[in-house]
């Protein structure tokens, strides 16, 4: 019987798991070994230099920088991210009217091109004619509403902001499928044994919820250490050094800005601790989050 069962599945598997090895696996053999080769990329001439390159990043206050924002954006923006996603979770379920419209406007910016986004956002930003200025001007906050957010303190944060706007949809309505599986009598029971809104929502909700927040977390944490196309697109071709994100710092290195480096063995050595990065955040927060499951 176990052998007719691996004979029926061993097919279906076959074409993902080829997939997976042409598309993943040997990309990411490859990167390993370029890391290791004091290469431009664009000859066909190569060093081998072992693990130099990792051994120059240790000391490249650059990497680090990088380094230190993509975590900023990891953890100050996860934080925001989950903390609005679960505020308007608790709303949206508590059978408000025009649930679904509200929805749909918080999920928009997920089906708009980064690129729009990251111009909006820097038109909201812009110093002389931008909204949020222009908002502070209206209510007469003067001093805010000569305020550089662009500038090089608060860049970081007006990046992380944009990010927060845009992403928040994409997991309340993660969030909230997961709410509409959950049993609506566990519910009325609570509200007849006298819980609160809030109460329901830390004992009952999120305990059931565990699971699709465990994917949601895996899933921020994936997107935020790779985070680049809104950079490039939000700062134009030459990304100011503080929002320059990991993912910015290894496309500069092997491909350059408008000035050329073409150092591509350096840049996959950068590539290969982003990937190492990301296998660590999911191992981990697998981890941490694992329950045992919860029958209802």
């Amino acid at each position: 019987m176990r052998k007719d069962r691996k004979k029926i599945v061993i097919p279906f598997l076959a074409p993902a798991g080829i997939l997976y090895i042409v598309f993943f696996i040997y990309p990411a053999i490859q990167a390993l070994i370029v890391s290791m080769y004091d290469w431009s990329g664009f000859t066909p001439t190569r060093t081998f230099i072992g693990l130099a390159n990792f051994q120059e990043l240790l000391g490249d206050k650059v990497y680090w920088g990088t380094l230190r924002f993509t975590l900023l954006i990891l953890i100050a923006g996860g934080v925001l991210i989950f903390g609005i996603a679960f505020l308007f979770t608790g709303i949206l379920s508590s059978g408000i009217r025009g649930k679904k419209v509200l929805r749909a406007v918080l999920f928009f910016p997920n089906v708009v091109a980064t690129v729009a986004l990251a111009t909006l956002w820097a038109f909201i930003y812009n110093r002389n004619f931008g909204l949020l200025n222009g908002f502070f001007d209206l209510i007469g906050l003067e001093g805010l509403s000569k305020t550089t957010w662009t500038g090089p303190n608060l860049i970081p944060w007006a990046v992380i902001v944009a990010l927060v706007w845009i992403y928040v949809g994409f997991y309340v309505v993660l969030l909230l499928a997961g709410v509409d599986k959950i049993s609506p009598e566990l519910f009325d029971a609570a509200k007849v044994e006298g819980a609160n809104q809030l109460q329901i929502f830390v004992r009952i909700t999120i305990p059931l919820l565990w699971d699709v927040l465990t994917i949601a977390i895996v899933l921020w944490g994936i997107g935020a250490i790779k985070q680049f196309e809104f950079m490039y697109a939000f700062a134009g071709i030459r990304p100011p050094r503080p929002i320059w994100t990991t993912a910015v710092y290894m496309y500069i290195l092997s491909f350059g800005k408008r000035d050329a480096v073409f150092r591509m063995g350096y840049g996959t050595a950068v590539a290969v601790t982003l990937l190492i990065l990301v296998a660590i955040f999911v191992l981990v927060s697998r981890r941490l989050m694992r329950r045992d499951p919860i029958e209802f």
